[in-house]
């Protein structure tokens, strides 16, 4: 088993507020493109955390691969309250990520700042490689994410750049 972690930038940090954005198109391409050589070099289960943004856009990529692909998604949310406040477009979103292979919640509800960092040790000592959208010129809070898994111990991490973005465009 092959587990590859799938986190980036969420809609609101890319300026993209509604779901038909041409931006959304070019960035779900990348995503495809990537998945698939993720897929033939042996990734079998796409592991997400709930986020809006590019890690949503990641869920509709793989569960279209799934009619083609052996492969097995799963939602860890860092806590069962996620999401709960989401407008109701948001809540659609949030069933889509619970409707995987395997979801998981690590903490009932948000008590401290370490149990960020707590979850996000627990993502990478339990995936085998991560693919990220972020660029560390654009910070975002995804910065200590990032950071931890660029610390971590022969734990690849592949990204997606605003550059392969337009090349993407380009062609």
């Amino acid at each position: 088993m092959t587990s590859l972690l799938v986190t980036g930038y969420k809609s609101f940090e890319l300026g993209v507020f509604k779901d038909n954005d041409p931006k959304v198109t070019i960035i779900k391409k990348a995503i495809k493109r990537d998945f698939k050589r993720f897929l033939d070099e042996g990734v079998d289960w796409i592991i997400f955390t709930g986020n809006l943004g590019f890690e949503f856009w990641a869920l509709e990529v793989a569960k279209e691969l799934q009619e083609d692909y052996s492969l097995k998604l799963a939602t860890l949310f860092p806590f069962e309250t996620h999401g709960q406040n989401w407008n109701e477009a948001n809540q659609a979103k949030l069933a889509a990520f619970k409707q995987v292979d395997f979801v998981k919640y690590s903490f009932p509800a948000y008590q401290s700042p370490a149990q960020f960092k707590q979850f996000n040790q627990f993502l990478i000592d339990n995936t085998d490689q991560a693919y990220v959208f972020y660029e560390p010129e654009n910070e975002t809070n995804l910065k200590y994410f990032y950071d931890m898994m660029l610390e971590a111990k022969d734990y690849p991490l592949s990204r997606l750049t605003f550059d392969d973005l337009n090349e993407l465009m380009s062609e």
